[in-house]
This record gives C-alpha cells, structure tokens and sequence, in this order.
C-alpha cells in the first residue's frame, strides 16, 4: 500500500512538475554498461555493404540490460512526434486546408492548378489586400471592445485567420527566397574569383613588361686592354702597400737594436 502511494505521489510529480522528467533508462547509461556494449559491438561482425555515412545497423540479440544503449530505429514512414509535436523527414509546407484553416484570397484556381497557381498568382497584391484586411479588422476590434468586449471572439478570430493567411503567404515565398540568396551567394563568390584572376593577370603582365624592359637595355662590352689595365693597376698597388709595410718594419728593428 505504501510503495502504491509512493508511485502515485512521483507520478503526479512528474505531471506536475514544470520541465518533463527525463526517461526512465537513462539509469542505463552507465560507464560500466557503456564499455559492456562497446564491447559487444566490436565484437559484432561487420557487414560488408556497411557504410559510416549509412544508417544505423541493428545489432541483434543484445543482453536484456544493454537493450536502452542501442540507437533506435530510424521512423519507418519517415515520421516522429517530439513533446506531442509531429515532424516529418518530408519538409513539405502543408496547405491551410490540411491545417484546418479558412484559405483566404483568390478561389478562381483549383487544386489541380496549384503549380500553375503558385507560378502566376501575383501574391504581392495579396499580401496588399491581407494588410488591408488587417487593418480594417483591427478597427471594427477597437470599435466592438468599445461597445461590447463579449462580442469580440469572433473578430479576433478573424484577425487570426487573417494573420495566418498572411504568413502562409510569406512561408510560399521561402523556397524562391532560398534559390535566390544562393544565387547571389553563387555570384558573388563567382565576382570575387573573377576579380582575384583579373589581379593575377595583371600582376604577370606587369613582370613581363618589367623583365623585358630589362632585357631591353643593352650593355656596352669593354675591351680586354683596359680589363688588363686595371688589373696591372690593382697589382702595382698590392706591390707598393707590401714595399711600403717591409720599410716600417725594418726601421722598427733598427730602433729595437
């Protein structure tokens, strides 16, 4: 009876509490049960048509305590919830009918044309009219809470469906947005390449122009007689300096006698 009360109280804790508890098993994730399924792993043999970029094989017959330490599968139908919110593998924008939404805006076009729709359907002048719309909502909202604030449900649920037609309208614009920003990005990393090259070659033909301007000077050849003239020059001069060195040392030794 106690032990009953005792998981009653926590489970109302639970509920209670303002951050969800984390699951159960991660009491699981130990340090000595993690190195137990590496263990196992690497002791699993490895399919050949295995790739690291692949997804996750299931490993069978696990231990019964090691089961939690094991990724799970991937979604079959490439679907899952998280905190009661559903997500999808496909990331398809859904229509406001499939969010049980009043579609607001042009009717003429029908599902079959929703291609043609999204091509030639001019949604600057819609969002125009929403804002319009919006506006003219938002007064008779301030009109009705002036006179009758209970009436006034109806009229802001107008301005929902209004709001959210609008941004609808924005979301469409998201893949064209994206297609145009790497565009841009492409470009200008294309204009910059472009510029570097451009700067490149002009520094060649700068060099060129330098070197063959060098190339272009000539220099006059001296004869032979006066390289030989210098150098007998050069000659008698080192003869002079020894001469001249050999006369100081020998009146230094007549003083030193």
């Amino acid at each position: 009876m106690g032990d009953n009360q005792d998981s009653q109280q926590t489970t109302r804790s639970a509920l209670a509490s303002t951050w969800p508890n984390p699951p159960p098993f991660f009491e699981d994730f130990t340090e000595d049960k993690l190195d137990r399924f590496k263990q196992f792993v690497e002791a699993q043999p490895k399919s050949e048509d295995q790739s690291d970029n692949g997804p996750v094989r299931r490993i069978p017959n696990v231990p019964a305590d090691l089961v939690n330490l094991q990724p799970p599968p991937e979604p079959a139908d490439g679907k899952w919830r998280v905190f009661g919110d559903h997500y999808s593998l496909d990331d398809k924008l859904p229509s406001l009918e499939e969010q049980g939404i009043q579609k607001l805006g042009s009717e003429s076009a029908s599902q079959d044309d929703q291609g043609k729709e999204s091509k030639h359907r001019d949604r600057a002048f819609e969002l125009k009219r929403l804002a319009k719309s919006l506006l003219l909502n938002f007064l008779e909202l301030l009109g009705i809470l002036s006179i009758d604030p209970i009436q006034a449900e109806e009229k802001i649920g107008d301005l929902r469906t209004l709001f959210i037609n609008f941004h609808h309208i924005l979301n469409e614009y998201r893949p064209h947005q994206a297609r145009e920003s790497t565009i841009a990005l492409m470009q200008e990393h294309l204009d910059r390449t472009r510029a570097e090259t451009a700067a490149i070659r002009e520094a060649v033909d700068r060099t060129k122009r330098v070197i063959e301007g060098l190339g272009s000077i000539e220099i006059s050849a001296r004869p032979e007689s006066v390289w030989a003239a210098r150098g007998k020059e050069r000659e008698e001069v080192r003869e002079a300096g020894q001469t001249r060195e050999a006369e100081i040392w020998a009146v230094a030794d007549e003083l030193i006698a």
